[in-house]
Order: C-alpha cells, then sequence, then structure tokens
C-alpha cells in the first residue's frame, strides 16, 4: 500500500509543522517504512501544531475503540445526572469464557459494581466482558458510533461489540478510525470540552493506570514520564498476519505541556515485539521533538 506523508490541521486552531521542523516527519516516516506493515501517526502539539503520517486508511481500532465507549458512558452519566458511583449488575452468563477477561477470573460469579469500577476494568485492564456489558448499558455501538459522529472528528466507525469481533478475523476491520480521527478526539478530551471536570478527571486517571502495553507508547520513554493511553490488539489471521497493533494516548511532558499522540499498526506481518517496539520509537521521536520546543 502507498505511504502518505501528509502535514496537515488537525483543529481549526492547528496548524502545520514549520518547514524547519519536517524532519520529525522524515524520522517518523523512516520508522513507519521499516516494517511489514502499514504504520499511520497522528500527533498534536499543545500549540496546535499537528503532524500526519499516512493517514488515508481505515486502520482497526481493536481495544482502542473502548476509550471512545468510556467517552459515551460518561457522557451518559453526566447528562442524566448520575453519580459515577451507579451501580449495574453483572451476571455470570455475561462473563463468556475465551477471551481477555480480568473482571470474571477475579468474580467468576459476578456481582453488582459501579460504573467507575467497570469503567477501569474496560479502559485500564482492556476487558472485554466489561466492554460488552456497558454496550448494553448504552444501547449498543450504534449509540457510541453516533455520540462520537457528533463530536465531529471525522473518520471513525463503531459498529461491533467485542462478541461480534471474536466469531471471525474480518470482523476485527469493523471498527476503524484513521490516526488524525483518533488525535482530534483526544484533543477534545483533553482540552476539558466533552465532560464535567469530575468525569474527565476520572478518565484521565483511568488512561494514567491502564496496564496494557508497557512496551507501546510508554516503552522508550523516560521514567515517570506520564502516559495516560489506551492499547489495542488483535488477533492474527490464517496466514499469520497481525490485524493491528495501536496505542493512542496523551503525554504529559516533564515542564507540563502535553500532546496527544495515535500510533496504528495494520496487517503487519512481523511478530508481537516488532510491532510494539515500531509504537514505541515513533513515539520516543515525538517525545524528543516535544521537550526541544
Amino acid at each position: 500500500m502507498k505511504r502518505l506523508f501528509l502535514l496537515c490541521c488537525c483543529l481549526a486552531a492547528a496548524a502545520p509543522l514549520s518547514a524547519r521542523d519536517e524532519s520529525l516527519g522524515r524520522a517518523v516516516r523512516a520508522v513507519a517504512d521499516s516494517v511489514r506493515a502499514t504504520v499511520g501517526v497522528a500527533v498534536v502539539f499543545e500549540e496546535g501544531d499537528t503532524l500526519v503520517v499516512n493517514n488515508a486508511c481505515r486502520y482497526p481500532t481493536m481495544s482502542v475503540y473502548k476509550f471512545h465507549q468510556a467517552l459515551a458512558v460518561l457522557n451518559r452519566l453526566d447528562r442524566s445526572g448520575l453519580p459515577l458511583t451507579t451501580r449495574i449488575p453483572v451476571l455470570r452468563s455475561d462473563l463468556l469464557p475465551d477471551t481477555w477477561s480480568p473482571l470474571r477470573e477475579a468474580c467468576p460469579g459476578g456481582g453488582r459494581f459501579t460504573v467507575a469500577e467497570l469503567l477501569a476494568y474496560s479502559v485500564a485492564q482492556s476487558d472485554n466482558n466489561v466492554c460488552d456489558l456497558l454496550f448494553r448499558f448504552l444501547g449498543g455501538p450504534e449509540v457510541v458510533n453516533r455520540y462520537i459522529a457528533g463530536l465531529g472528528v471525522g473518520e471513525t466507525e463503531i459498529a461491533a461489540d467485542e462478541e461480534t469481533m471474536h466469531r471471525r478475523t474480518d470482523n476485527q476491520y469493523l471498527n476503524w478510525a484513521t490516526p488524525l480521527a483518533a488525535v482530534r478526539l483526544l484533543e477534545l478530551f483533553r482540552r476539558g470540552k466533552l465532560l464535567s471536570a469530575e468525569s474527565g478527571d476520572f478518565l484521565l486517571k483511568t488512561m494514567f493506570a491502564t496496564e496494557t502495553g508497557p512496551d507501546k507508547l510508554r516503552g522508550l520513554l523516560p521514567p515517570g514520564v506520564a502516559v495516560a493511553h489506551k492499547t489495542g490488539s488483535a488477533f492474527r489471521d490464517a496466514q499469520g498476519v497481525m490485524v493491528a497493533d495501536n496505542d493512542i494516548g496523551i503525554v504529559r511532558l516533564p515542564d507540563g505541556r502535553s500532546y496527544s499522540i495515535a500510533v496504528f499498526v495494520m496487517d503487519s506481518r512481523e511478530d508481537d515485539r516488532t510491532n510494539a517496539a515500531v509504537i514505541a520509537r515513533i513515539s520516543r521521536l515525538v517525545y524528543d521533538y516535544a521537550t526541544r520546543r
């Protein structure tokens, strides 16, 4: 697939990187082109400058979309005046086998859990059963899709729950986004445009506590750098191709500034370690650039 390198605006206030800073784009593109995969990248810096690499693809989001879902859940609570302590019953039958589910391992019989507890399982631990439970709470993937579409970030589709995606390999492509759409959403969230202060603070803290993908966006960053992120990983098709390996997040610099970044790896013929290393290398290039600005 032909790779594209674009420098363009992300939000109305955004501006492309200046010509003197195009070396970052060249370095990121070189890493993206070094592997047998399609790699897409988007970054929005504190000042609004935007870097986009290979955005002209529909990248399977995998569990990255649990961030989108979390925004929709918290928006529902905010609009309904419901607290994060609102409890939702979880039945034993909700906890399907043969899927990633830390809640099932901890509480195989189910129970009653607060929305805050369920979001922590879904976002920070990427629990698939909890994700589908939250879809049912909202009314299905189409409700999340309408919510995200209404935000105007563009190029995003949420059409399937985890159970559907696990039925056949091709279903992993049903939920997709471009890197630029992902960072647009991150920026709206980071700038406090989407949720109440309480809900926004809760989700940000939950993302800072993410346990999955320590070797991705965070992998090569200096110790102590705070990264609020959401990962997504697929399973491989019959030919051994990894459908997707992703990470999106907000990186907080030591001086207090932040930036939003999305790295999507699609249709990779590399092993898992190489996929994660590509994300980590790109993340470090961006971090070094941002700290020099």
